[in-house]
C-alpha cells in the first residue's frame, strides 16, 4: 500500500506569510509537518505543486493582498493547488473562495491538519473547512526555525480582551496556552539546533496560563489546584535551562507587565532588556473608546519602573492614529504624551475600519488624509526617539547576535537592547553573539 510520504515525495510546496511573528512560527511548523510527510519545501518564487498562504486580519486590504499573492503563484505554476489559511481565512472564508484559483480555505483549527486537505488536482470550486471561533479550545505548539537567526516560539494563542478595533479574538478564539514543560522542551530543542535567541510570542503573551485551556489542561488543573501557571513562572523556568541561548519577550500588555516581571528581567542572565508595550493612544478618552484595560497613568508607571532598573533598556510601543472620535486635540495629547516618555521607537498604525468590530459604529470618523498626516507625524517622532536612544548608547559595549545575510559586504546584528548594528561581513560571526563597542554612523 502506498504511504502518504511516498505519494508526496515529489510534490513541492511553497509558503507565503502575512502578518505577525505568531504567523511565521505557525507557518514554519506547518512546513515541518508537510516535510515529514514527504513534501519538498521551495521558495514562493519557485515553481511548486502546492502554495500555502497564511493570512493576517490586521493587515489592511487583506483581500487585495491575497489576490496579488495568488496571482503571483499561479503565474509561475498555473495548475498548482492553492490553500489559504490564517486569521483572514477564519474571518472571511467566503470572500477568499471568490478569488480565482483558490482550492481550499482552512480556518484556525484546520490549518494544523493541512495535509489531509491538499489534493493532487485543482478543484472546480473552492472548499471551506472551518469551525466556529467559540469552538476553538486546543493549543497548537509552534516555532519558527531555519528562516532566520532568531526563532519565534509560540507560548500563547487567542485573546479574551474586547478592544473595539480588534478582530483577533474573532479569528483566534479565547486565550489559551501551553504547559511550561512543553515550552521549556521546545526551547531546549531550538537551542540544540543552534538557535541563539528565542522570541516568546503570542496574541496576548502576558496572559500565559489563562483559565481557557483545552480539556486536558482543565483536567490537569483539577488534579493540581495549587499549580496555576503564570507568565512569571514561565520565564523563571526558562531562565534555568542549561543552554547557550537568550530570550526576548515579543510584546506584553501594560496591565500584564507586573513589577515582578520587570524585576526579574532586570536581574536575568538570559532575558534581554527589551520590552514592546502596546500603548495605542495617549488620550484616556480614546483609550476608553478603544476599551483598553489601562490608562495613561499606568503606562507611565511601567516605563518609569523599567528605566529605574535598566537605564539602557529598549522600549517600543504600538500606536493607532485616526481612531473614531480622535479629535485634533486628542491626537496632540497623544503626540505630547509619547514625546514625554522615555521610549525608544514606535510602531505606528493608521486606523482602518474592520467589519464586525464595535469601532465601526462609533461617531467622529477621521478623514483618511488626516489619519495619514497623523501617522507621518508619529513616524518622524519615532525616528527622533530612536536616534536619541542610539546616541545614549554610544560608547557602551553590547552583545550582538549576528545575522547571516551578506548585504553588499555588510552584515547586520541586534544588540540585547535591540539596536541594529552593522560591520563588514565576516562569515565566522554568523549566528554568534559577540561584544561590540557602539559607535554612531555619520547620519545619526
Amino acid at each position: 500500500m502506498e504511504t502518504a510520504e511516498i505519494k508526496n515525495r515529489s510534490r513541492k510546496v511553497a509558503f507565503h506569510t502575512l502578518g505577525c511573528k505568531l504567523n511565521f512560527a505557525e507557518t514554519s511548523t506547518i512546513a515541518r509537518q508537510l516535510k515529514s510527510e514527504g513534501y519538498e519545501k521551495v521558495s514562493f518564487d519557485d515553481i511548486a505543486d502546492v502554495y500555502v498562504i497564511n493570512t493576517c486580519s490586521v493587515t489592511e486590504n487583506a483581500d487585495k493582498e491575497c489576490r496579488q499573492i495568488i496571482r503571483r503563484a499561479l503565474h509561475r505554476s498555473p495548475d498548482a493547488f492553492i490553500a489559504v489559511t490564517g486569521c483572514y481565512a477564519q474571518l472571511r472564508p467566503e470572500e477568499i473562495t471568490s478569488i480565482e484559483g483558490v482550492d481550499v480555505v482552512l480556518g484556525a483549527e484546520e490549518k494544523f491538519n493541512i495535509s489531509k486537505y491538499l489534493q493532487q488536482e485543482k478543484k472546480e470550486k473552492a472548499e471551506i473547512h472551518s469551525c466556529e471561533v467559540n469552538e476553538l479550545s486546543t493549543f497548537n505548539s509552534s516555532y519558527s526555525h531555519g528562516d532566520r537567526t532568531r526563532a519565534f516560539l509560540k507560548v500563547q494563542d487567542g485573546c479574551d480582551y474586547t478592544c473595539t478595533y480588534c478582530t483577533i479574538p474573532m479569528a483566534r478564539g479565547k486565550s489559551r496556552s501551553a504547559f511550561i514543560a512543553e515550552v521549556v522542551a521546545q526551547a531546549n530543542t531550538l537551542a540544540e539546533k543552534g538557535i541563539k535567541e528565542i522570541v516568546l510570542t503570542g496574541v496576548n503573551t502576558g496572559d500565559f496560563g489563562n483559565k481557557n485551556w483545552q480539556l486536558a489542561k482543565d483536567n490537569w488543573r483539577k488534579a493540581n489546584p495549587q499549580q496555576q501557571e503564570t507568565f512569571l513562572d514561565l520565564i523563571q523556568e526558562l531562565e534555568n535551562i542549561h543552554a547557550d541561548v537568550r530570550f526576548r519577550i515579543s510584546s506584553i500588555e501594560p496591565n500584564l507587565l507586573t513589577d515582578e516581571i520587570i524585576y526579574f528581567v532586570a536581574q536575568s542572565e538570559k532575558f534581554v532588556p527589551h520590552f514592546h508595550i502596546p500603548l495605542q493612544s495617549g488620550s484616556d478618552k480614546i483609550l476608553g473608546l478603544m476599551r483598553r484595560r489601562y490608562r495613561k497613568e499606568l503606562y507611565v508607571s511601567r516605563i518609569e519602573k523599567i528605566k529605574s532598573l535598566m537605564s539602557h533598556a529598549c522600549i517600543g510601543c504600538d500606536v493607532i492614529v485616526g481612531f473614531p472620535g480622535e479629535t485634533q486635540d486628542d491626537f496632540l495629547e497623544t503626540y505630547q504624551f509619547i514625546n514625554s516618555l522615555d521610549i525608544s521607537y514606535l510602531h505606528v498604525f493608521t486606523y482602518s475600519e474592520r467589519p464586525d468590530t464595535d469601532a465601526i459604529l462609533l461617531d467622529g470618523i477621521v478623514p483618511v488624509q488626516e489619519r495619514r498626516k497623523r501617522n507621518r507625524m508619529l513616524r518622524i517622532l519615532s525616528e527622533k526617539k530612536l536616534n536619541r536612544f542610539s546616541k545614549e548608547n554610544e560608547g557602551r559595549t553590547v552583545s550582538v547576535l549576528w545575522e547571516a545575510e551578506n548585504d553588499n559586504g555588510v552584515m547586520n546584528g541586534y544588540s540585547e537592547n535591540y539596536l541594529r548594528v552593522k560591520v563588514p561581513y565576516d562569515l565566522s560571526l554568523v549566528n554568534t553573539i559577540t561584544p561590540l563597542n557602539l559607535k554612531l554612523s555619520p547620519h545619526c
